[in-house]
């Protein structure tokens, strides 16, 4: 069997069929080539993020992680060993991470790690394309060939990361919105005096120009803060800047205008990245704008935001629901390729994608997923096809079936659709080890 893609979702892949019995050939480019995101040869790398988000079950993520955990998830796995602090969020040492996963891959017995590009696409050949949402462009290619469409591609953007000691104590506080979990984001105050001077600066910056693409859609979840300002002055303030539940420990008082999050980058907590900034502006002007935030006047910026090119198909009209191609049913897809949006929600899929095809090739019955749980129901979203126009989308309880009975309390209502949902995980992983014995 082959996987193209050493990401989240390839390597989750790899490790399901691998543990099914499955010889798995991985093809990683990495270290010979690099996307433009990518800065190191391990795999699983994290671009974006450190965050997987949410880890309570009355969160969609959150619930989706813990389903993973029931299924064995090599991610979520590395994720529980490498986690840092960051209040209700599973959020992970980048390094850690991508090292522990890599080390699994390249010892198990039944995988063989090819650090070579893949460029051809065979129909009769069992394959899972994982390569994530940065293809490189003979692989584009190829995918546009297998899939007979152009129309394969959005935008997404990284959030620049700064040192915790260049962080002025003095005009920032730590604390986690509405007190859930530690204090474990620094938080950087604004006036409004102060917002509209950093707001004036930001909407005005000079962004990298992207005249190689023509069609430059943004989805939704991951926004240039720059281009979501430009949407009005107080679309920050409501959004990723918005102040409240964050009481300041020096006041007692949440009065502040505005308040830019930093969250916890590595293990040894030297590294913060800025939440919701991910940017397409260019690094000077990063530099000069974002040091109007006045707790990171001085601050030292390891890495600036960039912004990319992501790749995902027409899903609904390409895959039925166990992430297989309709056409060429020995052809699965994982990731954001396949209009997943998130770290965690492309694992699912591999590790979905995994699962099904190794039981495929084993002659047998793949496992129909299940609306409701939420790694059943994101798969049989993006394989709607009644949907008309196809959007990235994210884990959330909107899609996954209803409990149909009639909950007025949101938290209490999600509970007990996780609980169900949990439930049901355990009864499909249950039967499947019953066959397997």
């Amino acid at each position: 069997m082959k996987i193209i893609g050493g990401g989240l979702a390839g390597c989750e892949a790899a490790w399901q069929a691998a543990n099914r019995g499955i010889e798995v050939s991985l093809y990683e480019m990495k270290p010979h080539k690099r996307t433009p995101a990518h800065k190191s040869d391990m795999l699983a790398e994290l671009v974006c993020s450190n965050s997987l988000k949410a880890d309570r079950i009355e969160n969609a993520c959150g619930l989706l992680k813990e389903e993973m955990r029931l299924l064995s998830s090599l991610i979520i796995e590395a994720a529980d060993r490498t986690r840092v602090p960051a209040g209700g969020a599973l959020a992970v040492d980048r390094d850690l991470f991508a090292g522990y996963i890599t080390e699994k891959i390249k010892n198990h017995p039944n995988i063989r790690l090819i650090n070579e590009e893949a460029i051809s696409l065979d129909p009769d050949e069992y394959t899972v394309i994982a390569a994530g949402p940065l293809a490189s462009e003979p692989l584009f290619e190829a995918i546009k060939r297998l899939t007979g469409t152009s129309d394969l591609y959005f935008y997404d953007a990284a959030a620049p990361v700064v040192t915790r000691e260049s962080i002025d104590p003095h005009a920032s506080f730590a604390a986690a919105r509405y007190g859930r979990g530690s204090a474990d984001y620094i938080n950087c105050p604004m006036t409004k005096a102060e917002y509209d001077i950093f707001y004036d600066a930001l909407i005005s910056a000079e962004t990298v120009p992207l005249k190689e693409f023509e069609n430059q859609t943004v989805f939704e979840g991951c926004m240039p803060v720059e281009v979501m300002a430009k949407r009005g002055e107080k679309t920050l303030t409501f959004g990723p800047l918005k102040p409240v539940g964050l009481i300041d420990p020096r006041t007692g008082k949440d009065d502040a205008y505005a308040v830019v999050q930093l969250r916890q980058d590595n293990k040894e907590a030297t590294l913060y990245n800025m939440v919701g900034f991910q940017t397409n502006l260019k690094f000077a002007e990063q530099k000069r704008v974002f040091s109007l935030i006045p707790a990171l006047r001085n601050a030292e910026f390891v890495r600036f935001g960039v912004m990319h090119r992501n790749t995902y198909i027409n899903s609904p009209m390409l895959l039925n629901s166990l992430y297989q191609m309709k056409k060429y049913p020995k052809i699965f897809f994982a990731g954001q390729i396949t209009g997943v949006e998130g770290y965690v929600e492309s694992a699912s899929s591999g590790l979905l994608a995994g699962i099904n095809a190794a039981r495929i090739i084993r002659g047998k019955e793949p496992i129909q997923p299940s609306s409701k749980t939420a790694i059943g129901a994101l798969c049989n979203y993006i394989s709607d096809s009644s949907i008309t126009k196809f959007q990235p989308m994210n884990s959330n309880f909107g899609i996954i079936e209803s409990l149909g009975e009639r909950i007025r309390k949101k938290e209490e209502r999600y509970f007990k659709i996780a609980q169900r949902a949990l439930d049901t995980i355990k009864e499909i992983y249950s039967k499947e080890i019953r066959e397997e014995k």
